[in-house]
């Protein structure tokens, strides 16, 4: 009988799971059921946009309370994100997970049955309070139950995201055939209720615990139960110890107050590029995406159907950049993916700028459908991997948490800005304001060289001073722990 191995901390666990090289059986599915968290994110913010129209006016809302109630979900992830990053590193991953469901399912119910603004605005700041949390623990999460071979999958969370949106355009598209007048938008914004608590049950019974955070808090025990109940892995705790056998403490807690090593050291070049991304990317994102059904009005007609299944169309080809982003990150990385995503969408904006509204709608059509693939197959899917990917564990979510925060606030400069320069300027010169927005994140990606796929060369960690305060004896990194973002 071979073996098994010993757990004496975090390099042992992620090794293990290195290791396996692919997933498999349970740990596949429970892979997908935090990716499920995800979908619910963008299935959220898909049901306010499709059903806006119609809720608008049917409570006869000011173009004030429109904007408040587009602005709030990301509004409130500004100030969630860092939270839920914060949670997780005291509490675990998967306890904040469970909460955001909880949140989401409130928020739901609230907004769908509420009579006036104000109980629609209090469920979209329970679904913001969701959002901000579920976005910065699951991918921290996932990078936790990635092998770094396969790491590039967790870009599949943008194609999880135009699933999501297209999914409730298409429910919406349902409702609208039934007949349901204008309280569509009930419909679909109650629906994420219906997913929430299908998650909420699923999340509850299914996952596990990090065994890198469990490590991290020296509970080997539990790190080694977690490893066999994900990933088959049987492994026998050992003893905290460094190379030449003396005791390691357990890693000190890093909470909000620490979040300062974000921005120094080592870590600093990571976190401006990952927030950057982030920030271009929201902010490109909810000023075009999130309006894509008001483009489609434009380009298609003044019908419901119409735009919304040329909304539709748009985001099958998010989907499809989406699960390509996966390859671009593993052949280029996720910095020169990013780069060449950014490039695209500036072209893109400057000449759906120059051309909109006196070009042959095949042309108008294929503008937006190269924006999409662009951001979506590059910084659309990255701002959230880099960061996933970029730190160590016991600073992980502070890292995802931060990087977060800095994308919602682009989400609400993008929904707040876009409709107050399109009224000021008109579409076609607002799409040319947009352009520096990608402009700016290209700039970045071309002079910050990090890159977590790459970092096993990285000059970055030339420094192997521990920031954290953390693990002694840690030394260079392997590729494998560097791929991992754990010293």
């Amino acid at each position: 009988m071979a073996q098994r191995q010993s757990v004496n901390g975090v390099a042992d666990v992620v090794a293990l799971i290195d290791g396996l090289g692919k997933l498999t059986g349970r740990a596949q599915f429970i892979w997908f059921l935090v990716f499920g968290g995800l979908f619910l994110d963008a299935y959220s913010n898909a049901a306010l946009s499709a059903g806006l129209a119609p809720m608008t006016e049917q409570m006869s809302l000011s173009s004030t309370q429109v904007s408040v109630l587009t602005a709030t979900a990301p509004a409130l992830a500004i100030i969630f994100n860092p939270v839920g990053g914060w949670l997780a590193t005291r509490i675990g991953r998967v306890p904040p997970l469970l909460m955001a469901k909880v949140f989401a399912l409130l928020g739901a119910l609230l907004a769908g049955f509420a009579g006036d603004f104000t109980m629609v605005w209090i469920g979209r700041v329970l679904v913001g309070v969701a959002y901000g949390i579920d976005f910065a623990v699951a991918m921290a999460l996932l990078a936790e139950y990635t092998p770094a071979s396969i790491r590039g999958r967790l870009n599949l969370w943008q194609a999880v995201w135009y699933i999501a949106t297209t999914s409730n355009l298409a429910l919406a598209l349902v409702f609208y055939n039934f007949d349901v007048g204008a309280d569509i938008w009930r419909w679909s914004v109650g629906s994420a209720g219906v997913v929430a608590a299908a998650l909420l049950i699923l999340q509850f019974l299914f996952l596990s615990e990090s065994p890198s955070w469990l490590a991290t808090k020296g509970r080997l025990e539990d790190a080694v139960r977690s490893l066999h109940k994900i990933f088959g892995i049987s492994a026998v705790a050992g003893t905290p110890a460094a190379e030449g056998g003396e005791a390691l403490p357990v890693a000190p807690a890093i909470g909000m107050r620490q979040a300062g090593i974000l921005f120094r050291g080592r870590y600093l070049a990571r976190t401006v590029l990952s927030s950057v991304i982030s920030l271009a990317q929201a902010m490109q994102y909810f000023a075009v995406g999130w309006y894509l059904p008001l483009i489609s009005l434009t380009i298609f007609g003044e019908s419901f159907e119409k735009a919304t299944i040329g909304s539709m169309v748009f985001n099958a080809f998010g989907i499809v950049a989406g699960i390509a982003s996966a390859y671009f990150a593993r052949k280029l990385g996720l910095r020169l993916s990013s780069a060449a995503g950014f490039a695209g969408v500036l072209v893109a904006l400057v000449a759906m700028g120059l051309t909109f509204g006196k070009v042959p709608t095949a042309v108008a059509f294929i503008l937006p459908v190269l924006f999409i693939l662009c951001h979506a197959a590059g910084p659309g899917a990255n701002g959230k991997s880099i960061a996933a990917l970029s730190y160590r564990s016991e600073v992980r979510t502070l890292g995802t948490g931060v990087t977060g925060m800095v994308g919602s606030f682009g989400s609400v400069v993008g929904l707040y800005l876009f409709p107050q320069i399109k009224d000021a300027l008109g579409l076609a010169d607002t799409f040319l304001v947009i352009a520096v927005v990608p402009l700016a994140g290209l700039i970045t990606c071309l002079v910050i060289k990090w890159d977590p796929t790459r970092a096993a060369v990285s000059p970055d960690d030339e420094d192997d001073e521990d920031t954290a305060g953390g693990r002694g004896g840690a030394g260079r990194k392997t590729p494998a722990a560097a791929a991992a973002g754990t010293n």
